[in-house]
């Protein structure tokens, strides 16, 4: 490869910061890849990057992940299922021969102390549109070595989100053909990484004892329990995706376009969402993969792809261009004015966030979707729209079922605190990507959705019972967990 042409498009590729003292005689310091929305070892543009950038300096490269303490209230379903997911890829990382170094703490204080510490020159990290990782990163940008240039790579989106669009998208119809023109450009093979022409002969990694800091985080974050469903790591990544046996594109792709929508019908969804959320496989894989079967399964391959790309990248789009994009704030003023209008408007029910959380409204289909979220970490995407609408319509107004929605979309699901969320939180009540629609009491111009309207689409007791045995099955297993535990506790095996 020559010294001019570079393994990843340069529109995938944001310079955050160029180094100022670089001497034309200095030897080139490693090159580090700090993970954190993408974490794979595969099909990873950033990691791509990292590699390439030292092969063409002839540096060394090591990946560096952070561990914050507490990240927006995350408990041991997800902490667990990423921890699991990254001790993969610390025993799979070897065989590229990089070295892979675990920290904790304050992301602003660890990541340029790393860099300090192992004399870097060059820093590539993971694009995120989350206000907490932009400005962490932007202090990092602040408390590095003016001799450190910084690198952002969009491994995430199968179009670079700044390459989309520079402003707020006002919906999919206005993104969608922007994102479709620049395919052909983006949506390509990745290359093959291969070991870094020179090793690492820094820093020594730490012996990482994975399984006493997932015990840890699973003990503390034990009011959100782990969920069996779903297995982490980038193997059963691809495993859901191209399985065999169970796998979306090779067994259950045919009915998407029609049973998608169908909460009696979870095996029609692709099961994906957890793997994408913590980046353990990548959109660009999964578009690639899905347009080989496109002839086969025209419809279904197009309804996926656009959930896939243009409805993803328009979250992308709306939290990093909308600084609100979690308040009544974030919402258009057509459905802004129309929400405050109508937010004293008297409720048939209203409940508390307790009551809710528990499920115990006078809706069963309302209180399955919650039981589903709370036991199983994943609600059918069809009854989260119902699930956020129903919030509006029993709490004392619009700002207060958005904080409701979000917390409990953030605590249970296993694919909480991602751009997806916080918009189908804000389309549900706030009409973000969305039309007016005939005003009525309560919602005001806001899309409304109730329990007849369901009846019609799909069979509701069918759901109801379809939640209540997930439930009784899980608690079961957790109450024999538990039990396990009590009995080792009180009669330890002699060592």
């Amino acid at each position: 490869m020559s010294s001019t042409t570079t393994a990843v498009q340069p529109g995938r590729i944001r310079i955050l910061k160029k180094p100022s003292l670089l001497l034309p005689d200095q030897t080139p310091g490693p090159v580090v890849y700090w993970m954190f929305r993408d974490q794979r070892l595969r099909d990873n543009w950033a990691l791509i990057h990292a590699v390439d950038l030292a092969n063409r300096t002839n540096a060394p490269v090591a990946v560096v992940f952070n561990l914050f303490d507490q990240f927006l209230g995350a408990k041991a379903r997800q902490l667990g299922f990423m921890l699991k997911g990254l001790r993969q890829i610390h025993r799979q990382i070897e065989s590229l021969q990089i070295p892979f170094f675990l920290l904790q703490g304050d992301a602003k204080e660890t990541i340029p102390e790393f860099m300090k510490e192992c004399g870097a020159s060059h820093l590539v990290t993971d694009f995120s549109p989350l206000r907490e990782i932009r400005s962490c990163k932007d202090e990092v940008v602040k408390r590095t070595s003016v001799a450190l240039a910084i690198d952002e790579v969009d491994a995430h989106n199968v179009v670079p989100m700044w390459a989309a669009s520079g402003k707020l998208e006002y919906s999919a119809r206005t993104i969608r053909g922007k994102i479709n023109k620049l395919l052909p450009e983006y949506l390509v093979e990745f290359p093959e990484i291969e070991p870094p022409k020179k090793k690492w002969g820094g820093m020594v990694d730490k012996v990482v004892d994975w399984d006493s800091i997932i015990d840890n985080v699973v003990r503390e974050g034990a009011e959100v329990p782990e969920v069996e469903w779903c297995v982490p790591g980038e193997d059963s990544g691809m495993e859901v995706l191209m399985g065999r046996q169970e796998g979306f594109l090779t067994k259950r792709l045919r009915n998407y376009s029609t049973d998608r929508n169908n909460p009696v019908k979870p095996k029609a969804l692709s099961g994906l969402s957890p793997y994408l959320h913590f980046g353990q496989i990548s959109a660009q894989r999964c578009a690639l993969e899905a347009r080989k079967v496109q002839k086969t399964y025209p419809q279904a391959v197009d309804t996926f792809l656009e959930e896939l790309i243009v409805r993803r990248e328009l979250s992308d789009n709306f939290c990093y261009y909308q600084p609100h994009y979690d308040s009544l704030e974030g919402a258009w003023e057509w459905a802004r004015k129309s929400l405050m209008d109508h937010a004293s408007d008297k409720r048939e029910h209203t409940y508390s966030l307790e009551q809710l959380e528990k499920g115990q409204t006078a809706d069963p289909l309302w209180n399955a979707s919650q039981l589903e979220m709370v036991y199983q970490g994943k609600m059918h995407g069809f009854m989260r729209m119902y699930w956020a609408k129903k919030i509006l319509e029993w709490t004392k107004g619009p700002e207060e079922a958005l904080s409701i929605s979000i917390f409990l979309n953030n605590k249970y699901e296993l694919d909480g605190r991602d751009p997806s969320g916080y918009v189908g939180c804000m389309w549900s009540i706030c009409g973000v990507h969305d039309q007016g629609w005939k005003e009525r009491p309560v919602f005001g111009k806001i899309r409304y959705m109730n329990y007849a309207g369901c009846k019609r689409k799909f069979n509701v007791d069918s759901y109801i019972s379809y939640v209540k045995s997930l439930v009784s099955v899980t608690k079961k297993k957790r109450k024999a967990e538990e039990q396990l535990t009590r009995d080792s506790i009180d009669h330890p095996k002699a060592k």
